[in-house]
């Protein structure tokens, strides 16, 4: 459907407007189907974004400011995801040792098992994209890149 059926809007002020609403419509869609599907799971997103980044640390220890960096949303409250993943026993916690005042965390082994039983369902969730080739995904990516790169 086009963006137009699914916000029911006939016309649009340019081109411009129309790719912002598409967008906005479009990464808010793809939220929604995210929340159901870790909603089966008991995790949101951001949570499922953070324990993907410990395991990229391949069990080095990491400081809570490190994953905010490389967060998707900037806006999460890394702190609150931490804790939350605490209480699942999802990741751990340890004094830093070069900085008292900072916290590492850690997965842990029920942490890693969870990605590894989500890592097939998140390749068949992902591939709800092949409807594109590899080509156009390239092309959207390197769009949306240098959407982004005219901020700075």
């Amino acid at each position: 459907m086009s963006i137009e059926t699914d916000i029911k809007q006939k016309k649009f002020r340019s081109a411009y407007q129309r790719l912002a609403l598409n967008l906005i419509y479009t990464s808010n869609w793809l939220e929604s189907k995210q929340h159901e599907f870790f909603k089966e799971y008991d995790i949101t997103s951001q949570q499922y974004n953070v324990l993907r980044i410990l395991r990229g640390q391949q069990l080095n220890p990491i400081k809570v400011s490190d994953i905010t960096e490389r967060m998707l949303d900037k806006n999460s409250n890394t702190s609150r995801l931490v804790d939350k993943l605490l209480a699942k026993n999802l990741a751990k916690r340890s004094s830093c040792p070069n900085d008292r005042r900072a916290v590492d965390v850690l997965i842990t082994e029920e942490g890693l098992k969870m990605l590894e039983e989500l890592d097939p369902h998140v390749a068949e969730w992902e591939d709800r994209f092949n409807v594109i080739s590899v080509e156009e995904a390239d092309q959207i990516n390197a769009m949306l890149d240098k959407l982004r790169e005219a901020d700075h």
